[in-house]
């Protein structure tokens, strides 16, 4: 069937991501004392005469007074735009080839500027239509062709209708003028472009918005660079995660949105239906009856080490795969720990305490420095191994305890058992995860084998300590004093009373899990989790994940990558091989990873595949989710 479509497209704020004159009044203005009042006018005229409220020949008489251009300053101009082509028209510069002899640059702009740049995306110059520069005998720009209906207002309109297009016609712009050939029954459609800038008046007008060209081509089945536009995956990010999470979210083109505290799981269930991608931190429980309703759901980044708080094998059913931060606040955990041995060594609490209240203590008694005391680390992963070496750092005797067998680092001892460790050490801080199997791992009878006089931490999970247990201890005086940051019950937000039977005992520390709530902590988990779920959306790389098979992917290069998630069954990859097989499709890299649950298999594909083909690999019994990259 003959496609019959031509497709308009505006060159200022849409084809680049800037005001051309704007840029040029950069360069132009760059010694002028006045520079930025004079820029500051330039603006404003522009977005008068793109909103409509200001004559557009007016806008442009006033804009060329302004900025006392020259003609040499045109090729500088040119590379500085260059550089600024929107960046959903560079990744999809296969639209423009295809279809060059069907697509057209309308603008208010200049053919000077504008011809050079949207040639070498193959647009044609003849399909240019923009107004021209005039010049003094100096080369100074002084003016435009009055004679080009382009430069009045309603321009576009005029010159559409002698253009006369036969068929569809689709305009993408961002200006009033783009909207006006849609009112003016010019075109079918006006899809006003916000990829760069929003005018609210023009997205009341349009269409369709139309968040990047990728949205664009999506809608009429001409996606060449992306499966599937990332203007269309929704992010929902709880529970105050750093805004460096949100700025990569929305420059990587997502829609994003963010919820300051945690939700319930009925809020939950109700906010997940159409997100894609989900953020949160230690308070929101994402359960098996959330995941219900988690139909569209990709990737859920816990934006903390620990993952308690996420159903993982729920998760894993439903093809959802869950990256966390885990090492990005192990220095936080580390220092808090150090510190707060420090303090209780030296029963610093009380004294601080005894000070505000007006109350001059001063007595080495109780107080002792922590050189040569023996450390005792009970879980050696990330944050103990580092504490292992900068508390050995600092003069003491490390002994640690893990279920798994780990290297000691540095002069550190191991112990066989908790027990072992316990009755050895003269202070004992908690570092292993919240699994259902660690509740209450230290109860009265753990806390019975210390020594008297003993110091104790957990900056861990609330749930491994038996907290009336440690407070019997403690006003038995076995334990001399305690570092609490992690408690069973934890207020849900910061204006509900914090409750704990600990609260008022002498020399404890209880601070409000903070262990990781640093500001630099935070600035490398808003980074990390974001770079792993754009990875892994783009590239299908696993990498980190902590429920899926982990898979380290090649980049992606002329080739079509299919990933296919499945229960884990015989057979599965072999009907898959199949499929492609009977469509004379050609496997040019497969990657495969499976774990106990599902199987993770990556095709990559050296040809144009049909809808059949997808079709048939979604029917193959055993998928749980199936997605295509480009």
């Amino acid at each position: 069937m003959e496609d019959n479509r031509h497709f308009v497209i505006d060159f200022d704020s849409t084809f680049t991501q800037v005001e051309a004159l704007d840029v040029l009044g950069e360069i132009s203005l760059a010694g002028n004392p006045n520079k930025q009042k004079k820029l500051d006018d330039l603006k404003e005229l522009t977005d008068l005469a793109m909103g409509g409220k200001l004559a557009f020949r007016e806008s442009l008489e006033r804009r060329l007074g302004i900025l006392e251009a020259h003609k040499d300053e045109i090729p500088q101009l040119i590379e500085k735009l260059k550089a600024k082509v929107s960046v959903s028209f560079v990744r999809n510069e296969a639209f423009f080839t295809e279809y060059q002899d069907r697509i057209y640059i309308i603008s208010n702009g200049f053919k000077e500027f504008i011809i050079p740049i949207v040639k070498e995306y193959g647009v044609r110059e003849e399909n240019v239509y923009a107004n021209s520069f005039e010049y003094d005998g100096q080369g100074k720009i002084v003016g435009f062709d009055k004679e080009n209906v382009l430069s009045s207002s309603n321009g576009k309109v005029e010159l559409l209708k002698k253009m006369d297009l036969k068929g569809d016609v689709y305009v993408i712009g961002d200006g009033y003028n783009d909207y006006e050939i849609k009112a003016a029954g010019l075109a079918n459609k006006f899809y006003a472009f916000t990829e760069n800038v929003e005018r609210d008046n023009i997205l009341d007008k349009a269409d369709h918005i139309t968040p990047s060209l990728d949205e664009f081509l999506y809608l009429h089945k001409m996606n060449k660079a992306i499966s599937y536009p990332k203007n269309r995956i929704k992010v929902l990010l709880l529970e105050n995660v750093h805004a460096d999470a949100v700025t990569i979210m929305k420059n990587e083109g997502y829609n994003v949105s963010t919820i300051s505290g945690a939700l319930d799981e009925e809020e939950l269930a109700e906010k997940i239906k159409d997100v894609s991608v989900l953020g949160i931190r230690s308070k929101t429980q994402l359960t098996a009856k959330v995941l219900e309703n988690a139909n569209r759901l990709i990737a859920v980044g816990a934006f903390c080490i620990g993952t308690n708080q996420i159903d993982l094998e729920a998760c894993l059913k439903k093809g959802v795969a869950v990256f966390n931060a885990p090492f990005s606040n192990t220095r936080s955990v580390v220092e808090l720990a150090i510190g707060e041995i420090i303090f209780l060594m030296r029963n610093l609490p009380d004294r601080i305490s005894e000070m505000h209240q007006g109350q001059w203590n001063k007595s080495a008694k109780g107080s002792y420095e922590v050189r040569g005391k023996k450390l005792g680390i009970v879980g050696y992963g990330n944050i103990g191994s580092q504490l292992s070496v900068v508390a050995e750092a600092i003069g003491f005797d490390v002994y640690y305890y893990d279920l798994v067998e780990k290297l000691a680092l540095g002069n550190a001892t191991k112990c066989n058992s908790i027990k072992e460790l316990f009755e050895k050490v003269d202070i004992v801080t908690l570092h292993v995860d919240g699994r259902k199997d660690n509740t209450n791992m230290i109860g009265d009878r753990e806390l019975g084998w210390m020594k008297e006089g003993s110091i104790f931490l957990n900056l861990a999970r609330g749930q491994v300590v038996d907290v009336n247990a440690l407070k019997a201890h403690m006003e038995a005086g076995r334990i001399k004093g305690a570092g609490i940051d992690v408690f069973p019950k934890e207020p849900k937000t910061n204006q509900e009373e914090f409750e704990s039977p600990l609260r008022g005992l002498p020399n404890v520390i209880l601070t409000p899990h903070i262990g990781g709530s640093t500001q630099e902590a935070q600035v490398n988990i808003g980074n990390f989790v974001p770079g792993k779920i754009i990875n892994y959306i783009n590239t299908g790389s696993t990498t980190n994940s902590v429920n899926f098979p982990n898979l380290q992917l090649p980049i992606l290069e002329n080739a079509h990558r299919l990933i296919h998630i499945h229960h884990n069954k015989p057979g599965i990859i072999a009907h898959i091989n199949r499929i492609l097989a009977t469509h004379d499709i050609n496997i040019v890299g497969q990657y495969l990873k499976t774990n106990e649950t599902i199987g993770y298999v990556i095709t990559d594909i050296d040809k144009e595949y049909d809808a059949e083909v997808i079709r048939e690999l979604k029917k193959i019994e055993g998928t749980i989710r199936f997605r295509v990259l480009y």
